[in-house]
């Protein structure tokens, strides 16, 4: 039996491991100013596909806002301060966006955390993450924040190594992930995302994941 099948519906913080806890529902009251944000966002800076430093195209299809963003390509995984799709500063952050950021981790019991990147994925079904660390941050004192909206999904959450045992939590819309700590390193990722729909996005999931990376 998976260590979330019984927890799956229960409101409220529910811990994952030292450090992580999941918010369920969280998000789900400003679900539509923060996809009004993503709009805005991606507006600017459309989404694309990222190339990996294999040479892979990634399934998911990301953008970025704040005073960094994420991007890949030949020369490796790293955060810019312009996006290289058009040479211009990456969108300022949406208030929605960083305020739901900032509350998620005080309720997760990181105060006063203020990300200065929001890495947006688009997941359409099929698209999947594989597991990795997020670790190209220049201090890993502070949290992630993951939020999940629209289509359902499977995240892998594992430990410090590759080959600890991965837990499998499905995620719904407003779910709200958060770890740091003892488990800011952890590895994790996504299953390759189911065929649904929802009323706010359609046939697909969208991802912010805030960090402080400068």
């Amino acid at each position: 039996m998976d260590l979330f099948d019984a927890q799956e519906r229960e409101a409220g913080a529910q811990p994952l491991a030292p450090g992580a806890v999941l918010l369920r529902g969280h998000a789900r009251t400003c679900a539509a100013d923060v996809l009004r944000g993503v709009a805005a966002v991606s507006a600017l800076s459309p989404f694309r596909h990222l190339v990996t430093p294999g040479g892979h195209a990634m399934s998911v299809a990301t953008t970025s806002c704040g005073s960094l963003g994420w991007h890949s390509d030949d020369n490796g995984y790293r955060y810019t301060a312009l996006d290289p799709l058009n040479s211009r500063p990456w969108p300022d952050m949406p208030t929605a966006l960083r305020s739901l950021a900032a509350a998620a981790a005080e309720a997760a019991g990181y105060p006063r955390f203020e990300p200065d990147t929001c890495l947006i994925n688009r997941y359409a079904p099929g698209a999947r993450l594989t597991l990795h660390q997020d670790r190209h941050e220049r201090s890993h004192a502070w949290p992630i924040v993951s939020v999940s909206l629209g289509i359902p999904a499977v995240f892998v959450f594992g430990g410090a190594r590759r080959s600890d045992r991965i837990a499998r939590l499905r995620l719904t819309h407003g779910d709200v992930v958060v770890w740091g700590g003892p488990s800011r390193l952890n590895f994790h990722g996504v299953l390759p995302l189911l065929a649904a729909t929802h009323p706010l996005t359609g046939d697909c999931r969208i991802n912010l994941t805030f960090r402080r990376a400068g």
